[in-house]
């Protein structure tokens, strides 16, 4: 059709080419302003923050728990504790050895899922031991860890460790068995075997499995620390020291205002890094829409 009579058909139809030009320049340009997206992304915990603190002001103010602190007390206790100096080092100790703990239960964890995948004698000798320590309270490593290395940093690196690297073992090899058998087939066909595989076709097929086994081995690994450090006297005290120091002293707002910091650094860990990630992963393989 000439081009004289294209033209004639869009001014002949109904919006014409105004609504073709306003169709693609809606799919061209971004869908909400950063900004905007940010502050929608920020109302559910926002909400839910305020949502938490009116029952808990109402169940002070009823007498619902007659120990229970009121949030303004509690407030007062953060406020305290960040004045005299003891919150911001106990959480730079606690989130230094919860990163280096993590970092290490990466380095052996993913191997160790990998081989668990690939070696059925591994599979078979070692996923039932490490299915063990994954159901195994964190409480129940401690005594084991300072017994064999003492009151140490050295026995709370090996708790997180312990409580992290069963998690991301599992985890990969689990995700790694979903992986689709004619997948691993092509890549083989296309000349990746060995390493070459792992880098080229397994780990990408298993991302999200990955990360997910990434978030649960740093959930666990948080917990073990926490554990650890309240069990354990270390000359660097951490988040957990301070909450043992609330039971000793027997302060029910000492002890709500570290568990807050505690429940706080697990959801901003989730909200900045490995929840991005996840719908990172999940968008590029079109599972799921931009949030």
């Amino acid at each position: 059709m000439p081009a004289t009579d294209l033209k004639r058909a869009d001014a002949a139809s109904p919006g014409g080419g105004d609504d073709i030009s306003s169709g693609l320049d809606a799919l061209e340009s971004p869908s909400a302003p950063a900004a905007r997206r940010a502050a929608k992304k920020a109302v559910a915990p926002l909400a839910a923050i305020v949502f938490v603190l009116v029952v808990w002001q109402l169940a002070y103010a009823l007498d619902v728990l007659s120990t229970l602190p009121s949030p303004a007390s509690v407030a007062g206790e953060l406020g305290d504790l960040w004045r005299d100096g003891t919150l911001l080092p106990a959480l730079g100790h606690s989130l230094e050895r919860c990163v280096f703990g993590f970092a290490a239960s990466v380095l052996v964890g993913a191997p160790l899922g990998l081989l668990v995948y690939r070696y059925a004698l591994v599979r078979t000798v070692i996923a039932p031991v490490l299915s063990a320590f994954q159901s195994l309270p964190a409480a129940a490593l401690v005594p084991l860890a300072v017994i064999a290395l003492g009151e140490s940093e050295s026995a709370v690196y090996a708790v997180v460790l312990l409580g992290a690297v069963p998690s991301i073992s599992m985890g990969l090899a689990s995700a790694l068995d979903q992986i689709p058998p004619l997948l691993r087939r092509a890549g083989v066909t296309m000349g990746a075997t060995g390493l070459r595989a792992v880098r080229k076709v397994l780990l990408p097929a298993a991302l999200p499995g990955l990360v997910s086994a990434l978030r649960q081995g740093w959930t666990f690994g948080w917990r073990a620390l926490m554990t650890a450090e309240l069990i354990t006297a270390t000359p660097l005290p951490g988040v957990g020291q301070v909450l043992n120091a609330g039971k000793e002293s027997a302060s029910f707002t000492l002890i709500v205002a570290a568990v807050i910091v505690i429940l706080a650094i697990g959801v901003l860990v989730e909200a900045l890094i490995f929840g991005p990630i996840e719908r990172r992963v999940l968008r590029d393989r079109g599972l799921t829409g931009p949030k």
